[in-house]
């Protein structure tokens, strides 16, 4: 390793790091009761940087001889060349604090993880007589990665993750309706001790049913509560991405120099923390070799600070974060999210819905897209209702939130006791690269989003 950190640095550079990457994959997809395919796998390389100023060259190889992983650090070496040297020093392995175990889900015998998928079919087939149709999906991976630098940082880790998805169509009368629920996380399979296939399976036909008595949504202003949980995902993608140190140092993010301003309603405190125990956007290290932490974003409405990796961290003069993150060995890191969510209020979330006369109540996001520069995001609610009187209403389809992340921070007025984070199956997309995330929100109230819908 400190003879290919020589080669990497040998025609000039600041830095240099080496990514080796081992992983193995397998998943499962269940439909119409059965196996439609099954699939498994395994990706090995090694990924060279050398950082020269804001310049990266980058090359990787997924053959490990020496002479192939030689040629990966002459090359990297070559597009980043740079009169100014700073010689590597001997690496040195650095403790790892853990926060998940080793034990992988793939260790299950094949026949046991297949029948994990068909009780989930069985259950969402018992739901109700409406369900027409059930897909089941069991995804699993164990990552060993080990980092090392020309400052000197060797690290090592095992990252098992795994997730499990039941999507449930559900008819009636020519109408057809869509529920999905899932989790997972950095675990192996005591996870489903406590949250057992079945669970997934009502929940997703709970929703797909309940959708069946969906009204049209309403169009225009209003308030919007919304529900604990995965609703942060509006978070994470209206906000979460403009406070990445890559868009703030080249000035492309809303937030960028504002660190010390108001940037929220007071009592809104976000913050993005790795080291939760087992969850899905943590980490024992980032695909730098730093520890993870918790960073605190936004506090009581003020912005202190954003999400950085090495690259950016040393450009911009700040504390590196541990949110250095890469898809793969073939893959450059970017400051990227890990776990990231809003802290909890004070306030009943009973009281916050009785106390909105008309609005909607958004429990379940899809897809969304948003503008970076602009901060302005569209995000779909695949489950939502309306309120009326301090009530829910009757569920309604065709809702979408469409509005400016930094604005809405400042339109939050009511902030709910129960932090809830989501259930382990979120997934990040960046530069063409995907990581998984966790996010996370107390019952909210935003005074008034722009609801998109079908009805006036």
């Amino acid at each position: 390793m400190e003879t290919l950190l020589s080669r990497a640095l040998s025609r000039g550079g600041s830095f240099a790091d080496l990514y080796f990457e081992h992983e193995t994959t397998s998943s499962l997809l269940l439909e119409e009761g059965i196996i439609r395919t099954g699939s498994a796998g395994v990706t090995c390389g090694l990924g060279v940087r050398v950082v020269s100023g804001e310049r990266t060259g980058y090359a990787y190889t997924d053959d490990l001889s020496w002479d192939a992983m030689s040629r990966a650090a002459d090359t990297a070496a070559h597009i980043a060349s740079d009169p100014r040297t700073v010689p590597p020093q001997s690496v040195t392995a650095a403790p790892v604090e853990r926060r998940y175990g080793e034990q992988s889900l793939g260790e299950l015998p094949l026949a046991e993880r297949i029948a994990l998928v068909e009780r989930a079919d069985r259950a969402a087939r018992a739901y109700d007589p409406r369900v027409e149709k059930v897909i089941a999906t069991l995804a699993e991976e164990t990552r060993r990665v080990r980092i090392a630098n020309s400052a000197g940082l060797l690290a090592e880790d095992v990252q098992p993750l795994f997730s499990m998805r039941v999507t449930v169509i559900a008819s009636e009368k020519g109408v057809r309706r869509e529920g999905s629920a899932g989790g997972g996380g950095r675990l192996g399979p005591e996870f489903f001790e406590e949250k057992s296939p079945e669970h997934f399976a009502h929940e997703a036909g709970r929703m797909a049913v309940t959708l069946l008595g969906a009204v049209e949504a309403p169009a225009g202003p209003m308030p919007v509560v919304l529900a604990p949980g995965w609703p942060g995902i509006l978070l994470h993608e209206a906000v979460g991405h403009g406070l990445e140190a890559d868009f703030n140092r080249k000035g492309l993010s809303a937030f960028s120099g504002r660190i010390g301003e108001r940037v929220a309603a007071p009592g809104v405190t976000v913050v993005d923390d790795g080291t939760i125990a087992d969850r899905r956007g943590s980490l024992n290290v980032d695909d730098e070799g730093h520890a993870t932490g918790r960073t605190v974003l936004i506090e009581d409405g003020i912005l202190k600070g954003y999400l950085s990796d090495r690259l950016n961290g040393e450009l911009m003069k700040m504390s590196l974060t541990g949110n250095g993150r890469r898809e793969g060995y073939g893959s450059v890191p970017l400051p990227r999210m890990t776990n990231t969510f809003m802290l909890a209020g004070e306030e009943d979330p009973e009281d916050i819905l009785r106390s909105v006369p008309r609005g909607l109540y958004a429990k379940h996001f899809g897809g969304g897209q948003v503008d970076i520069t602009s901060g302005k995001f569209v995000f779909s609610a695949t489950e939502a209702y309306l309120i009326e009187d301090g009530r829910l209403g009757p569920p309604v389809f065709g809702a979408t939130l469409i509005g400016n992340g930094p604005d809405v921070l400042t339109k939050v007025t009511r902030i709910g006791h129960d932090l809830r984070l989501d259930e382990g199956v979120g997934i990040c997309q960046k530069a063409g690269q995907s990581v998984p995330v966790g996010v996370g929100l107390p019952t909210t109230l935003v005074s008034e989003i722009t609801v998109g819908g079908t009805k006036a």
